[in-house]
């Protein structure tokens, strides 16, 4: 039986001058991993042990975590069938276990997640061949789960601050792991609660009595048959926390816990029987697993947005009200241009979050290249760069989750628009992978060593070869307001930031401030000046990817795409006001044309949006909004999930004969 659609969201996909379908196409990769997509949700979306009949939110915490075990087991299984027919890939493990996919199927996240995510990569890229023979096929088949412990309830991006021992015992061939404090206890990881019963631990190494650095060791925490806690370890979970809530995040102590010399993942450094210490090759090499991941989470804040910007888009084209002529019915809320101010940028935002998540992607690629061929100069810009755009996009993908739900009013408050939930997914990733001052003060300190070679003339590398123009003509000419224009002011007011950051440091340096203590005390101009440099990357990438694209697409698209880039550019800009009129000689034309011009690309971009979110080609199961249903029929949604609250399956609930009645009746 085929559903009506609310005829204001049909109006909007009548008016439409392109078809969603091609742009969905490029959105998820191309038409051969879009098939792959839609393979996978038909495989897991409509397998019946894979619903929620009872909404989560009603569920206890004890419940929730139940419930997600039956489920992830299910995913487990059938990821296992996958791979046993030869069809697995990355993009499946992407796509259940941190993407949207996946995220429709365990809302509060996976417990198993980190098993896959972390636990076996970090076996794979720091094991030894024999240790990855050893631990691969256990893990493969799941007969073992296992968990990544590495940030401490006392220190998390601060990584030589952790305090969990593993000192080696030449006599018996074994590390010791101790957890000296209550800040020593692990803290945080995925699954370590009740699911995992082994760790990758993350520690500091002492053999010969003296310190080593960091290493990873592999630790059984649970019996494999009872899955009690072995002897010397404390183990439990973290407890509810804003979003996550079925992960099933632990703590981790250990008590004289000893584990065999070839525990410790030694592809990268050794230690032999007799406690001798062979240090890596190169240090540098551990800005590798965390560049992967924080590159992966460029991707996941344009999705995040996505999902955002189709809620509140649908909703504002089926919502009625506040006439904007009294004399007129009440409009759809988009044809109010606050409404679409709200709406717009948010659209705009994730295609070139996508844009550019594809493009620090294949950079990391072919950095990565060069790095196994023994090539590391471009690696400290490949960190510095993955370190502030993690710290923007995901500060910008929260922010924009909650405009989103500001426009949709009241009902966006509710459970079953979604926006709890993707607020909660979005905002956490503000503080893990790297807390985002800290991700910003790492770029920073990059930032301010390349001006001073750039002030030395020396020819920097490509996504900070814009310093060394800026160091050349001190002066910006020629702002004409094009979106060229717009790039060359973001590039030379990041630059004109990074020289004041430098300047200052020195002038501390110079009053005898040692580096840190001056690092410490220009904090404000280092971290503005990462912001600005990422926003600088942001917009040169959007403007080189959207315009190549729209050279590939059709003509119909190609128009549209050009509106989402004027409209991402202008709105940075904007939003950058203070900084481009402090640099640049911006007269108040300039700004009221930029302003004008904002208010252009709304109104341009209004009988497309609806098109542009479907776009996306979110399934409903994994929108999983009612006020963001393809058909538009929200009101009717919203009051099928109200019903579905347990105080709704009586008509009086037991508390009033309790302690209501007997209140009211008591002066009677």
């Amino acid at each position: 039986m085929s559903v009506k659609i609310n005829p204001d969201l049909q109006k909007e996909r009548n008016t439409a001058t392109f078809v969603p379908e091609e742009f969905t196409v490029w959105w998820k990769g191309g038409q051969k991993k879009y098939e792959q997509i839609l393979a996978l949700e038909e495989m897991f979306l409509n397998d019946p042990e894979l619903k929620d009949d009872l909404p989560i939110s009603y569920m206890s915490h004890k419940e929730l975590y139940e419930h997600a075990i039956r489920k992830s087991v299910r995913i487990a299984e059938k990821i296992r069938e996958i791979r046993n027919n030869g069809e697995d890939n990355v993009e499946t493990y992407n796509a259940l276990l941190g993407g949207s996919l996946g995220t429709a199927l365990l809302k509060e996240g996976n417990p198993m997640a980190l098993h896959f995510v972390m636990f076996v990569p970090t076996i794979m890229g720091q094991g030894t061949m024999d240790q990855q023979v050893e631990w691969l096929s256990k893990a493969w088949d799941c007969s073992i789960i296992g968990t990544y412990a590495q940030t401490e309830l006392g220190h998390g991006t601060f990584l030589r601050g952790l305090e969990t021992r593993a000192d080696y015992d030449e006599k018996t061939q074994e590390f010791v792991l101790n957890s000296p404090t209550i800040t020593s206890y692990k803290w945080w990881p995925g699954g370590l609660g009740q699911t995992a019963n082994y760790a990758v631990v993350v520690a500091q190494l002492f053999t010969k009595g003296e310190f080593r650095g960091l290493a990873p060791f592999i630790v059984q925490v649970r019996d494999e048959e009872t899955h009690m806690p072995l002897p010397g370890i404390d183990i439990g979970e973290i407890g509810s926390k804003l979003s996550m809530k079925s992960v099933n995040q632990g703590y981790l102590g250990f008590k004289n816990v000893r584990i065999p010399l070839n525990h410790m993942l030694m592809k990268n450094q050794q230690v032999l029987p007799d406690g001798t210490y062979v240090p890596p090759k190169n240090s540098v090499l551990t800005y590798g697993t965390m560049m992967f991941v924080r590159v992966a989470l460029v991707r996941d804040a344009a999705m995040a947005l996505a999902k955002a910007s189709t809620i509140a888009c649908r909703y504002s084209a089926v919502r009625r009200q506040s006439p904007i002529d009294p004399k007129e019915p009440e409009p759809q809320i988009m044809d109010h241009t606050t409404q679409q101010l709200k709406v717009f940028p948010i659209i705009a935002k994730a295609i070139v979050f996508k844009a550019n998540g594809e493009n620090i992607w294949n950079m990391y690629n072919t950095i990565t290249a060069e790095v196994e061929k023994g090539a590391l100069d471009r690696l400290p810009e490949m960190h510095a760069l993955s370190c502030c755009l993690k710290a923007i996009v995901s500060a910008d993908a929260a922010a924009g989750v909650e405009t989103c739900r500001l426009s949709c009013g009241g009902h966006g408050f509710m459970d079953s628009s979604n926006f709890p939930t993707l607020y909660g997914m979005a905002t956490a990733v503000c503080t893990y992978e790297g807390e985002n001052t800290v991700m910003l003060l790492q770029t920073a300190r990059y930032l301010v060593k390349v001006y001073g070679q750039a002030l030395n003339g020396v020819k920097l590398v490509p996504t900070v070869a814009y310093i060394n123009e800026a160091v050349k003509t001190k002066e910006f000419r020629n702002f004409d307001g094009s979106m060229e224009s717009i790039v060359r002011a973001f590039q030379f007011v990041a630059a004109n930031k990074v020289r004041i950051a430098y300047e200052r440091m020195e002038q501390r340096r110079k009053q005898g401030y040692g580096p840190e203590v001056s690092a410490n005390m220009c904090g404000i101009e280092l971290t503005q000046a990462a912001d600005l440099h990422g926003r600088a990357f942001l917009a040169s990438s959007a403007l080189y990817e959207l315009t190549k694209l729209s050279s590939q697409v059709s003509k119909a698209l190609a128009e549209v795409l050009m509106v989402i880039l004027e409209l991402y550019l202008v709105d940075a800009c904007l939003n950058r006001l203070g900084d481009f009129l402090r640099f640049i000689d911006l007269t108040d034309s300039d700004v009221s044309n930029l302003e004008l011009r904002l208010q252009n690309c709304l109104k341009r971009l209004r009988p497309n949006a609806v098109a542009m979110v479907d776009g996306f080609g979110i399934h409903d199961r994994i929108l999983d909004s009612a006020l963001g249903v393809y058909d538009g029929n929200v009101y009717k949604r919203m009051f099928e999930e109200a019903k579905k609250s347990p105080l709704n399956k009586e008509p009086v609930n037991q508390s009033f004969h309790k302690y209501l009645k007997p209140f009211m009746k008591a002066n009677l």
